[in-house]
C-alpha cells in the first residue's frame, strides 16, 4: 500500500516550505549533485509504508554517518555531464574532420563550442566511471547497500565501458570520438542508471552528514501490529534550544488528548512529533535520542487550517470536511497518524465540545491508527475520561511568576487547569489602551 499524505499536511510541517527556504526539505538537501536534489524531493514526497524497506534505507544512511563518508565524487563534473549526455542530435558526433585544420576552419564559433562541450563531457564522465569504480572496490560490506552495489558494479562490468575505465593515459581525440558514441548514444541508458545510483548515493551521504552533525538518531521501524510508538527525547528541528520530551504510544493509549494554556507549546510539540514520524517513515533520522515505530499507511495533519473560499467554506466546515476525509480513509482500513490542532475552534464553545467528544470518541474506536488531538476545551476530557479507556491525557503546563506566566515546554500527564487568557490580555495592557482612548475622546 502506498503511503499517503497532503498538502495541507506538507504545509502545516513545513516539509517544502515557501520557496523551500528554511523547510525541513532545506534542513537535509546536502546534496552535491541536481540529481541527488531531485531524488531528494521525490524521497520527501514519496514516504515509505513498508518496514523492512524502512529499515533498510536507515541503514544505509547509518553506515555512511558512522563512517563519516564524503561524496568521493568532483561536483563539477555532474553539470558538464547533464548538458554532454542531453545532446541526442546524431550530427552532433565527433569525427575525424572536427580535428583537422579543414574542420576546424569550417566549425567556427558555436560549433567549436559544441565539439568542445562533447569533449570536456567525455573527459567529465570518464572520470566519474572511474571513481565509481574505485568507491565501490573500496567500501566495506554494507548489508543494507548491496543490492544498490551489486547493480552498480554489474552495469560498469559491460564489456564496451572497460576500454573507457581503464584507460590510464590522456585521451586522444580519436580516443574521445570512439568514447563518444558508446556513452552518448550506444550505451546511453546504462549511463544514466549509473548515474542514478551515484544520485542516491549522494542522498545518503548528505542525509547522513546532517545526522552525524545535527546528532539525530536513525530509528526503528517495526510491523504495523502491535501498534507501538516510542520515542525520547523528541524536539523540533528548527526550534533552537528546543526542550525535549518523551512520547510513548500502544493499542491501549494510541488516542493523545493534549491540553494547555496558549503559548504552553501545544502546536510546537505536534509539529514536532509528527515531523518525526513523517521522517522516520522516510528512512531519515530524526530530532531525537531514541525512536521505535509501528509503520503507518499515511499521515495526516490539520494544525494552520485556512477557509476554502473557493468553495464557499467557513473555517468550521473546512474543519467538518477535514474530519470527514480523514473518517473516509479510516473507513477504507487504513492504519494512519492523524493531528488536530484545537478541533473545532471555528464555532461556538457548546458545539465545539460536543463535537469534540463526539469525533474523539470515533477515532478511539480505530486502535490501529495514531490520533493526537487538541483542544482548549477541557470540559471534553472529563467526559472521555469516562467513555474511552485508550485515551492518553497530556498537557503542556504553565507556572505563574507573579502576574507572569512561565512556560516548562515539557509534557506532563492529566488534563490542564490553566486559564490564563485573561492575565496575558492584562499583561498587554489593553484595556487600559481601550480606556485611555476613551477618556481622550471625551477630553476632547
Amino acid at each position: 500500500m502506498l503511503f499517503s499524505t497532503d498538502k495541507q499536511t506538507l504545509n502545516d510541517l513545513n516539509i517544502f516550505g515557501r520557496h523551500g527556504a528554511e523547510s525541513i526539505f532545506y534542513l537535509f538537501n546536502r546534496c552535491v549533485t541536481s540529481g541527488g536534489a531531485a531524488l531528494l524531493e521525490e524521497l520527501f514526497r514519496h514516504p515509505l509504508s513498508d518496514d523492512k524497506a524502512i529499515n533498510r534505507r536507515a541503514g544505509i544512511i547509518r553506515h555512511f554517518k558512522d563512517a563519516a563518508a564524503g561524496f568521493p565524487f568532483s561536483p563539477g563534473d555532474f553539470g558538464i555531464i547533464d548538458a554532454y549526455l542531453a545532446n541526442r542530435d546524431e550530427r552532433s558526433r565527433l569525427s575525424m574532420t572536427h580535428h583537422s585544420l579543414a574542420g576546424k576552419l569550417g566549425h567556427m564559433l558555436a560549433p567549436e563550442a559544441a565539439v568542445q562541450q562533447v569533449i570536456k563531457g567525455v573527459h567529465a564522465l570518464a572520470d566519474v566511471l572511474k571513481t565509481c569504480r574505485r568507491f565501490l572496490q573500496s567500501l566495506p560490506p554494507v548489508p543494507d547497500y548491496d543490492t544498490e552495489k551489486e547493480s552498480m558494479q554489474l552495469l560498469l562490468s559491460e564489456p564496451a565501458l572497460a576500454p573507457i575505465l581503464n584507460c590510464k593515459q590522456k585521451l586522444s581525440f580519436e580516443a574521445v570520438a570512439g568514447f563518444d558514441v558508446l556513452l552518448r548514444f550506444r550505451y546511453h541508458d546504462t549511463i544514466k542508471k549509473i548515474l542514478k545510483y551515484i544520485y542516491q548515493l549522494d542522498v545518503y551521504i548528505a542525509v547522513a552528514r546532517v545526522a552525524r552533525e545535527r546528532e539525530f538518531v536513525l530509528p526503528k521501524a517495526l510491523p504495523r501490529q502491535p501498534l507501538t510508538v516510542s520515542i525520547e527525547g523528541i524536539y523540533h528541528p528548527q526550534v533552537n534550544k528546543a526542550v525535549r520530551n518523551n512520547i510513548s504510544i500502544g493499542s491501549g493509549s494510541n488516542l493523545i488528548f493534549l491540553t494547555g494554556a496558549n503559548m504552553a507549546g501545544k502546536s510546537t510539540f505536534m509539529k514536532s512529533f509528527s515531523i518525526a514520524m513523517y521522517l522516520a517513515h522516510m528512512g531519515f533520522p530524526v530530532a531525537a535520542e531514541r525512536m521505535t515505530f509501528s509503520v503507518s499507511d499515511g499521515i495526516y495533519t490539520t494544525i494552520n487550517l485556512p477557509d476554502n473560499l473557493g468553495i464557499g467554506a467557513s473555517h468550521f466546515y473546512a474543519e467538518v470536511l477535514r474530519v470527514k476525509k480523514m473518517a473516509q480513509e479510516l473507513a477504507a482500513g487504513k492504519n494512519l497518524f492523524i493531528v488536530f490542532d484545537e478541533l473545532f475552534r471555528g464555532t461556538n464553545v457548546k458545539d465545539a465540545c460536543e463535537a469534540t467528544i463526539a469525533i474523539v470518541e470515533g477515532f478511539a474506536r480505530h486502535r490501529n491508527s495514531v490520533f493526537v488531538v487538541s483542544t482548549h476545551i477541557i470540559e471534553a476530557g472529563a467526559i472521555l475520561k469516562r467513555t474511552c479507556d485508550n485515551v492518553k491525557f497530556i498537557y503542556l503546563p504553565t507556572k505563574m511568576n507573579g502576574a507572569i506566566p512561565v512556560y516548562t515546554y515539557t509534557i506532563e500527564e492529566g488534563i490542564t487547569n490553566d486559564r490564563h487568557g485573561m492575565v496575558i490580555v492584562n499583561n498587554e495592557g489593553i484595556l487600559n489602551i481601550l480606556e485611555e482612548g476613551i477618556q481622550q475622546m471625551k477630553l476632547s
